[in-house]
C-alpha cells in the first residue's frame, strides 16, 4: 500500500508539499511500548456486567456476552494517554525537550499534557472553540498550553501545525503517529491477555488510531477476532474513506467530541483497510441512548464516544448474539453540562 498522500487529503495545511507517511507500527512496536509505559501506567479492567447483558438481551440481542475495558479509569479517564505517555519516552533527549505542540477535541490533548508533564517538558494544545470544559481544565492543570482557535477540531488542527513549525515544537497528530497507535495498542494486548475467546471487539473511531490499534494485535494474536469500528453518522469522513479507498472530508455535525472529525488521517485509513472486519455508522441518538444505559449498568461515568461500541452492538442485535464481545469504553471524560442534558427529563 502507498503511504504518500498530498497534504490537504490529510488535514494539515491546504496546498502543501506531498507529505512521506512514516511506516506502520508492528507487532513488536506494540510489544515496546509496553515496557516503556508500563511505569507510568497500569493495567485498565475487562469487566463484565450481568445487568448490561440484560440489558442488551432485552433489547433483542439475544445471548450475548459483553465485557467492558475501562480506558475511562485511566489518569487523565481516557485511552489516549498511552500513546502519549509510548511517543514521549520513546523520543530522544534533544526532541523531546522541544516541546510538543497538538491540536484535540481534548483526550489526545490531555495525553499529550499528562506525557509532558511525566518527562518535565513543554506542551501546547489547541482546541476548537467549543471544547469539553472539562478535558480543557485538565490539560490546564497537568501544566499544558490551551489555546482555543477556531470552531472545529480540524481548525484547531491547522493552528497547532503552523505553531509547532513557528515556535520549533514537536508536532504530535493525533492519527498519523505510528507511536501513538503502538501505545494505545497495548489496550488490546490487556483485553485478550484477560478474555482471550472473544468473538469481537467493537472501538469507536475518530481519527482512528484506536481501531486499528486493536485490528493490529487481534490480526497477530487470533485473526478468527472480529474487529469493529464504529463512528457517528454525523461525523462519517472516516467511515467514507475507508469505504472508499481514497481520503475523504465529510461534513461534521456530531454533539460526540471524540469522533468529532471532518477529515480524515491517512496512516489509520491505511491500516484500516488492512486490519478491520468492518465498520459501522450509528446515531447521535443512539450513542447517547447507549451512555446513559452504561452510566446506569456499570455505575461509571461514561462520554459518548466511549458508549458508541455499545450502540453499535445494540443497533444489529442479530449480528451480536450469542457472541462474547468486547467494548472499548474509549474515555469518562464527561461535564456536569453533558451529564445533565443527557438525563434531562
Amino acid at each position: 500500500m502507498s503511504l504518500t498522500q498530498p497534504a490537504d487529503e490529510v488535514g494539515q495545511l491546504a496546498g502543501g508539499p506531498a507529505v512521506e507517511l512514516p511506516a506502520p507500527p508492528e507487532f513488536v512496536d506494540v510489544l515496546r511500548a509496553r515496557q516503556r509505559i508500563a511505569p507510568y501506567l497500569r493495567e485498565t479492567p475487562l469487566f463484565r456486567y450481568p445487568q448490561l447483558d440484560a440489558a442488551a438481551e432485552a433489547a433483542g440481542v439475544r445471548g450475548a456476552a459483553l465485557w467492558v475495558k475501562h480506558e475511562n479509569h485511566q489518569p487523565v479517564g481516557a485511552f489516549k494517554v498511552r500513546g502519549g505517555v509510548n511517543l514521549a519516552a520513546a523520543l530522544p533527549d534533544e526532541e523531546r525537550a522541544r516541546g510538543f505542540a497538538a491540536a484535540s477535541t481534548g483526550n489526545h490533548g490531555q495525553s499529550v499534557a499528562y506525557a509532558a508533564r511525566v518527562f518535565g517538558t513543554r506542551a501546547v494544545i489547541v482546541v476548537p472553540e467549543n471544547a469539553n470544559p472539562v478535558k480543557v481544565e485538565s490539560m490546564r492543570a497537568l501544566g499544558a498550553e490551551v489555546l482555543a482557535r477556531g470552531a472545529t477540531f480540524d481548525d484547531a488542527r491547522r493552528h497547532a501545525a503552523a505553531l509547532a513549525a513557528d515556535e520549533r515544537l514537536r508536532f504530535v497528530d493525533s492519527g498519523d503517529e505510528p507511536l501513538l497507535i503502538a501505545g494505545v495498542a497495548t489496550c488490546t494486548l490487556e483485553i485478550l491477555e484477560t478474555q482471550p475467546d472473544l468473538d469481537a471487539i467493537v472501538v469507536p473511531v475518530g481519527s482512528g488510531t484506536g481501531v486499528v490499534a486493536a485490528g493490529l494485535v487481534a490480526r497477530t494474536v487470533d485473526p478468527g477476532i472480529e474487529v469493529i469500528g464504529v463512528q457517528s453518522a454525523a461525523a462519517p469522513a472516516a467511515h467514507r474513506s475507508w469505504q472508499s479507498g481514497a481520503l475523504v472530508d465529510a461534513p461534521m455535525g456530531t454533539a460526540v467530541e471524540g469522533v468529532a472529525t471532518g477529515s480524515p488521517f491517512a496512516l489509520p485509513q491505511a491500516m484500516m483497510r488492512a486490519l478491520l472486519d468492518d465498520f459501522v455508522l450509528v446515531s447521535d441518538d443512539a450513542i447517547h441512548a447507549a451512555t446513559r444505559l452504561m452510566i446506569e449498568k456499570t455505575r461509571n461515568l461514561v462520554e459518548p464516544a466511549g458508549a458508541a461500541p455499545l450502540a453499535a452492538v445494540l443497533a444489529d442485535p442479530a449480528r451480536f448474539a450469542g457472541r462474547r464481545v468486547a467494548l472499548v469504553c474509549s474515555g469518562g471524560n464527561i461535564s456536569p453540562a453533558q451529564l445533565g442534558a443527557l438525563f434531562a427529563p
